[in-house]
């Protein structure tokens, strides 16, 4: 199962050509199978609020709509993942990956992302 980093979904939906090869050939053959943390909406909703992301309507729609239109399925954000998140080693000091990264532990994801940081946790598989 792929589990997509909150820039890895925004490239996915402005058309996929900052996306790696390796990166459209994992969520090609990971469809229906594509997952993405809540904490994704969080990150893409600041970014808007902070002028740092311009998108074609408010994000609270641009969101979901994004993720019916590729067929990418939600992660709430729990108790188990946010313990886990906030336990993980401190190599990683953004505090939404650290979330991807225990979602990814905790459902053993394979997370789809550009950030090289992702790769110094042994326990997650990354693909870029």
């Amino acid at each position: 199962m792929i589990l997509l980093d909150t820039c890895t979904l925004l490239w996915l939906a402005s058309g996929q050509s900052r996306l790696s090869t390796r990166a459209k050939a994992a969520i090609n053959q990971g469809r229906g199978v594509l997952y993405v943390s809540a904490i994704s909406a969080f990150e893409i909703a600041l970014k808007h609020r902070k002028r740092r992301l311009t998108l074609p309507m408010a994000p609270e729609r641009w969101y979901p709509a994004v993720l019916k239109r590729h067929g990418v399925r939600e992660i709430p954000i729990d108790g188990e993942i946010a313990t886990r998140s906030a336990l993980l080693p401190s190599v990683h000091g953004d505090p939404a990956d650290r979330i991807i990264l225990a979602t990814a532990m905790i459902g053993n994801f394979v997370i789809v992302t550009p950030d090289e940081i992702f790769r110094e946790y042994r326990n997650v598989k990354v693909v870029w």
